[in-house]
């Protein structure tokens, strides 16, 4: 029990630090186009991460997001230092990768974390022919996949949108469109930082999910519990809809308070080095990576808010014109994201190899 109890507190620190690393994404554009300070931009930004969970909980109706990072590690392969382990090396990438103000995918250190550690389990497992027989490797490559694929709708959504805001505000006053947009990004931010909370505290849910999945098995969750705490259907513990409202909502609560605690070398990054970004823009690339986020939650696809607000950046640069965008800057960002996965997978199988030795 002592084991599971580290690894919740463990994710949740993750949860924490996600909030932080990735503050840049929904707040970025806001903070550049200087319409909100910072302090006050990332207190929108929580807020609305929060507001996520009740839009989660109560009108989709299930966590789907969770069910899916839980499930990339095969079920009887899931055990607490393959989950702690995984944790502990997302929680050292996201540190790395946060002073160094790389905008890495939080969502990809903990899904690489997670399989990487069950892969040395498998190889150090003397019945298994290979590691890899413990993980759904379909679940990890369509993820993985998403790493070209969220940015590359982010950047068309936005696209689309700025054409068609070009279109619509041809004659209006400059001054006076300026204005509203400045207004609109209130409301484009705010839909980020919603789809932000729905997807990145679902994986902090999943992780939690899959350490309650083996501490199940192991016959020692529900019994150090009492009834509030404890899950719904423990013979049905697959399926993380059922999990206690606690942890969704610790989950969401956690990441907000990251947020405010911001991201500063991160929000520089994403919100100037990449292209310039006016109010108009700002709202166009908000809106087009919410919808991205949005449309991911459907298809229940765990995808980083780091890479569809860059996409959808990239996408209102190149609407001016493709000398707009800091090609060197994206180059650079898109070999964090490739390597993201196989190194904190790495590292996880490194950190796996300690623990297995210490327990």
């Amino acid at each position: 029990m002592t084991l599971l109890l580290v690894i919740i507190v463990l994710a949740l620190v993750f949860d924490y630090i996600n909030g932080f690393h990735d503050a840049a994404n929904s707040i970025a554009t806001i903070v550049t186009t200087r319409v909100l300070s910072p302090f006050l931009a990332v207190l929108w930004a929580a807020f609305f991460n929060f507001i996520a969970f009740f839009i989660a909980k109560y009108a989709i109706g299930e966590f789907g997001i969770a069910n899916t990072v839980a499930k990339t590690v095969i079920t009887e392969y899931i055990t607490l230092p393959v989950v702690l382990s995984g944790v502990i090396a997302a929680i050292i990438w996201n540190l790395l990768t946060w002073w160094f103000g790389i905008p890495s995918s939080s969502s990809h250190t903990l899904i690489g974390g997670f399989a990487g550690a069950a892969i040395m389990a498998g190889f150090m497992n003397p019945e298994l022919a290979n590691g890899f027989q413990t993980i759904h490797a379909k679940t990890i490559l369509k993820i993985a996949s998403f790493i070209f694929l969220a940015p590359l709708v982010g950047m068309i959504m936005a696209l689309l949108l700025s054409t068609l805001l070009h279109y619509i505000c041809i004659k209006a006053n400059p001054h006076k469109a300026n204005t509203w947009f400045k207004r609109l990004q209130l409301v484009s931010s705010a839909l980020f930082s919603i789809g932000h909370g729905l997807n990145d505290s679902q994986k902090v849910m999943g992780i939690i999910g899959a350490a309650v999945i083996a501490a199940g098995a192991a016959g020692v969750f529900n019994e150090a519990l009492p009834s509030w705490l404890a899950w719904t259907h423990l013979e049905e513990i697959h399926n993380l809809n059922d999990m206690p409202s606690w942890i969704p909502l610790t989950c969401f609560t956690v990441i907000a308070l990251g947020t405010m605690s911001g991201g500063w070398k991160i929000v520089k990054t994403m919100g100037s080095r990449i292209t310039k970004v006016t109010p108009i823009e700002g709202v166009v690339a908000e809106t087009a990576g919410a919808l991205t986020l949005f449309l991911t939650e459907i298809l229940k696809i765990p995808v980083s808010t780091t890479h569809t607000i860059t996409g959808a950046i990239i996408g209102v640069g190149a609407t001016k014109r493709l000398s707009a965008v800091r090609w060197g800057v994206t180059k650079n960002l898109l070999v964090a994201w490739i390597l993201t996965i196989p190194v904190s997978a790495a590292l996880a199988a490194g950190i796996f190899m300690i623990v297995r030795a210490v327990l």
